[in-house]
């Protein structure tokens, strides 16, 4: 007797019990039209870069692979601070806290004698008490500190910019964080990443949880600046993952602030490069698939703040791991 085929039976099951079931997204998620996010979540690897009719002309999504993404990246750091060199003119950049990478960097740096005299860098965010004190570079975790040892200490001395060049925020200099950066014609280049929540930078979602960037209209959000802010649950949830947090889950150990720059220093960047490719110990888990499509094909909204870059002229990079299909796998719990 052939065995029974249970599988038409199983998805009718399956179709009938999501006609029946139907729920709202948790309170915590910020962007919350059911409509956009089922639209987004069935966006193929091959629509991705697809053009929105909202896009700036110079908004490019490019879909990478893997290995490439951080060595695009590394080579415009590298370009910009060895033209500063040959052309003896200083470059500004804003720089996240993907540590590592910064070691590559200084590898092609050394390499090729590039001399960093004119080189300037602001770290984009930090971590901060309940009480918004910024954490000071002895604190193991802090974003400046990771900066000086990956990148700053791992230049040769004889080719480093003088260490008053390297910038990180301070209790003493929040207040006038940005004005340092317009005041160095604004950056050359920032680099950014989306987090869960599609922070750009620690800018989170204009929530009551985190409402320090709330603002009464798009444009009005846009020209915000720098701040403390309040970290959203999922940011801390995310940053629990980091090595340097023991890649445990301790959401105790993560700082419930940060200063971040603001949107205005997004805009005011000439040159801005987003990467999406962050995965869970270089599997296939990532936090960002989702987001990543929420970003490029939802509104541009102050509740997913790295939307704001489709009005502006960006290098988007997609991870192929990012870029792949949302579907359910059955085989696989966490």
């Amino acid at each position: 007797m052939p065995a029974l085929n249970n599988k038409g039976s199983d998805i009718a099951c399956e179709e009938d019990a999501m006609a029946e079931f139907d729920f709202a997204p948790s309170k915590w998620v910020p962007f919350r039209d059911k409509a956009v996010l089922d639209y987004v979540r069935h966006i193929t690897r091959e629509e991705i870069t697809k053009r929105e009719p909202g896009w700036h002309p110079e908004f490019n999504v490019q879909v990478v692979p893997d290995d490439m993404l951080e060595w695009i990246w590394v080579a415009d750091m590298f370009k910009r601070i060895k033209a500063s060199d040959d052309e003896d003119r200083p470059v500004t950049l804003v720089l996240p806290n993907p540590a590592h990478s910064y070691k590559k960097v200084a590898l092609l740096l050394n390499t090729c004698g590039v001399n960093c005299r004119n080189l300037h860098v602001y770290i984009m965010d930090e971590y901060a008490d309940e009480h918004g004190t910024i954490a000071p570079p002895s604190y193991p975790a802090s974003f400046f500190r990771a900066t000086m040892n990956y990148l700053y200490r791992e230049i040769d001395p004889a080719l480093r910019p003088p260490e008053r060049q390297m910038h990180g925020p301070t209790n003493e200099n929040l207040n006038d964080y940005g004005k340092m950066i317009a005041e160095m014609g604004g950056a050359d280049a920032i680099y950014t990443g989306p987090g869960w929540v599609g922070h750009v930078a620690f800018i989170e979602p204009a929530t009551a949880e985190s409402p320090e960037f709330q603002a009464a209209s798009l444009e009005e959000w846009m020209q915000l600046g720098p701040r403390i802010v309040t970290l959203h649950p999922f940011t801390i949830a995310q940053n629990s993952l980091h090595g340097c947090f023991g890649l445990s889950g301790d959401v105790a150990n993560v700082p419930p602030r940060a200063f971040t720059i603001g949107p205005a220093e997004v805009v005011g960047a000439k040159y801005r490069m987003e990467f999406n490719s962050m995965t869970t110990m270089g599997t296939f888990v990532s936090w960002q698939r989702l987001m990543t499509r929420l970003i490029l094909h939802g509104p541009v909204t102050p509740l997913v703040p790295t939307s704001l870059h489709q009005k502006l002229k960006t290098d988007y990079l997609v991870s192929e791991t990012i870029a792949a299909n949302i579907e359910p796998n059955w085989n696989v719990g966490y």
